[in-house]
């Protein structure tokens, strides 16, 4: 076992977690006083199978009330002796031990379905390359399938899939999405976006999946929001690329329910170029004197 050397921490393992979560029923991701959190929950988990204090976790991306996850990512800093006394008597591997144990403590709508122990230089939020979600929407008259009430936003009007996609395509590229974003002190809304393409599946649902090197808060849903307003008829095609080039918050773009959003999966380089991409991820993108960007990493 390698002690944690990225941030020449001595005596820490550094572990990799995989989760899933239904976020319905949770104040969102980060830990927040008084409130049911995905991290709250799983850093006392951990506390208690390791019997060690509550560790920090680092995720790959902060995921608003609401908000499910598939593909989630953290990373967390273990002391090694805390690791090495996760299997007790068995002759499991301190991966699978701690798969099992967390099993036994968690609630029922979180599962870490994945451990490991990290390669070097591994950060769960700044050496990610991309963030991949999915947005799902039924537009049937009736409203949404009562099973998947929790996953699926019902929106009133018919969707045009062809022109929402052809609205997307003016949102593609490495932008300022500040017009789409809710701002944050010290935050960038630089961000490019790679992906985002709708379709309806066979059973009606009508659904986006968007991938990005990051997103800034709310970006997704305001863009889901926009892209509506199109697929209704209520806005020309060229209308969410109108609002981009503008710079700032337009009140006619909405921002949609957080229950029809889920962070499907997160990307990394290779293990040898995990290190560079935090240290590159960490600096702040901001606009050269052309207008462009310099193509480099942002905070999630």
């Amino acid at each position: 076992m390698q002690p944690v050397d990225s941030e020449g921490i001595d005596g820490l393992l550094r572990v990799r977690l995989d989760l899933a979560y239904e976020g319905t029923d949770f104040s969102g991701w980060a830990t927040q006083p008084g409130r049911r959190t995905v991290q709250g929950v799983l850093e006392e988990a951990l506390g208690r199978v390791l019997r060690i204090e509550p560790p920090r976790l680092t995720v790959a991306g902060r995921t608003d009330a609401g908000v499910h996850a598939r593909g989630q990512v953290c990373h967390v800093d273990l002391p090694v002796a805390a690791w090495d006394a996760v299997p007790g008597r068995s002759d499991r591997p301190p991966e699978l031990a701690l798969l099992r144990r967390l099993a036994g403590v968690l609630p029922p709508d979180v599962r870490v379905h994945g451990v490991s122990v990290a390669p070097d230089g591994f950060d769960a939020r700044f050496a990610a390359i991309w963030r991949r979600y999915r947005y799902r929407v039924a537009d049937t008259p009736f409203g949404a399938d009562p099973l998947l009430r929790r996953h699926v936003l019902w929106h009133d009007r018919p969707l045009d899939v062809e022109a929402m996609n052809l609205a997307a395509a003016g949102l593609l590229g490495e932008h300022d999405f500040a017009a789409y974003c809710r701002p944050r002190e010290g935050a960038t809304t630089i961000r490019e976006l790679r992906t985002l393409r709708w379709q309806r599946r066979a059973d009606g649902v009508v659904t986006a999946m968007v991938e990005a090197d990051a997103f800034c808060h709310n970006q997704v849903r305001a863009m889901v929001g926009a892209l509506l307003l199109v697929g209704d008829g209520r806005r020309p095609v060229d209308w969410p690329a109108t609002v981009l080039s503008g710079g700032r918050r337009d009140p006619g773009v909405g921002v949609v329910a957080p229950h029809g959003l889920t962070l499907e999966a997160v990307g990394y380089p290779p293990d040898g170029d995990l290190a560079a991409r935090a240290r590159t991820a960490r600096a702040v993108r901001t606009p050269r004197s052309d207008g462009s960007t310099p193509r480099t990493g942002g905070h999630p």
